[in-house]
């Protein structure tokens, strides 16, 4: 099988020859550090169209994906023409939406949310982004259209869009978590405002790439290590139907398969998110409550939806040994690959504290022990 009848096969529930790989796409990317290392690691020198983000790598060196047989190719967004961000003398700067930053490391991390202290009808003032600022698909339906037409690779996308996450990006993190309980008025003013801007980016870029792609991604955690962010109930009132609205927008635009992003311990959610159009669900963070028994989930949810991700990027990768990569590696296929339906991932970006000989240990293993009939 080619990479994208090996994707296709596997998104239907079926075996193809070998489990999906599938590196590149935010949160299954990598650092820059550790990119730069795994380039000398294996002695891949100089540059191939590759794109290095400021906390991701946007776009892999063609020899890498190569090398580990990555069966997916990313389709990205640009940055908006008519915008200019602005940075301060201390060194932040802010992002389109207002959010503040500073520089940590391979990190950005927020110092100031723009409407800490906004009421309703501050929002409808504020300086929002623009979805439709026509240097966001310049040349993006080109590039998706040449690899669809010219390559065999499956077409993921590689954009970021939440509902919940950036609401509180706004806020700031406790501040809306207490606006979804006492404040509700301007808690699901300022979710619809939110949920409008990313229906227009959707809208935008399924239009450019929707005849093509094959997975589109939102993401949203909902969950933290241990337990969920908020009650059930409360997510189930106002998160939920906002989700249902992005989710049917999206498949009205486009025939791919919509894959859900979400750390942390969702396990009770899990079928919210199938009950209103999930697909495919990332990452199955393995150190989080409830989400570290692929036999149990692929029991409980495998008919319905597939896996991708899963390699634990806490422990395993950056603090054992190839050959615990490797058993790690043979649990995921293990329990996800039975029947089709898994994709392999890490269960987030590889970061700067994993050596790069893990790495590499995880990919062959992947490929080795990956391929049907499993024998593991």
């Amino acid at each position: 099988m080619n990479p994208r009848e090996r994707v296709l096969t596997t998104l239907q529930h079926k075996e193809p020859d070998r489990v999906p790989i599938s590196l590149g796409c935010a949160p299954s990317s990598m650092t820059p550090l550790a990119y730069e290392r795994l380039k000398k690691y294996l002695g891949i020198k100089g540059e191939d169209d590759e794109i290095v983000g400021e906390q991701v790598v946007i776009k892999f060196d063609e020899r890498i994906l190569q090398k580990f047989e990555v069966d997916f190719r990313c389709i990205y967004l640009n940055s908006p023409r008519d915008w200019k961000g602005k940075t301060y003398q201390d060194g932040t700067f802010t992002d389109e939406w207002g959010i503040r930053y500073k520089r940590a490391g391979d990190y950005l991390e927020m110092v100031d949310h723009p409407l800490k202290d906004a009421t309703v009808e501050d929002l409808q003032t504020y300086n929002w982004p623009d979805p439709h600022d026509s240097g966001r698909t310049d040349g993006v339906r080109k590039r998706a259209k040449e690899l669809y037409e010219t390559t065999d690779y499956a077409i993921d996308s590689y954009f970021i869009a939440s509902i919940f996450e950036q609401s509180w990006y706004l806020r700031g993190f406790e501040r809306f978590l207490t606006d979804l309980v006492i404040n509700q008025e301007f808690a699901e003013a300022l979710l619809d405002k939110v949920l409008e801007i990313q229906k227009g980016f959707f809208e935008e870029y399924l239009k450019a790439v929707g005849d093509y792609i094959h997975i589109v991604r939102v993401f949203d955690d909902l969950g933290m290590q241990t337990n969920l962010l908020m009650n059930p109930s409360l997510y189930r009132k106002l998160i939920k139907p906002r989700h249902k609205e992005l989710y049917r927008f999206i498949k009205q635009r486009t025939k791919a398969k919509l894959l859900h992003h979400s750390c942390g311990a969702i396990y009770p959610l899990i079928g919210d998110l199938i009950e209103i159009g999930l697909d495919i669900l990332n990452p199955m963070q393995p150190k989080a409550l409830n989400m570290d028994n692929p036999e149990k989930l692929k029991e409980k949810f495998g008919e319905k939806i597939c896996f991708h991700g899963g390699i634990d990027i806490q422990e395993i990768l950056p603090y054992g040994t190839p050959k615990q990569v490797r058993e790690e590696v043979k649990k995921r296929i293990r329990g996800f690959a039975p029947g089709g339906g898994y994709i392999l991932a890490t269960a987030h970006n590889i970061q700067a504290d994993v050596p790069p000989e893990n790495v590499v240990a995880m990919f062959e293993a992947a490929r080795k022990y990956g391929e049907y009939p499993l024998r593991i």
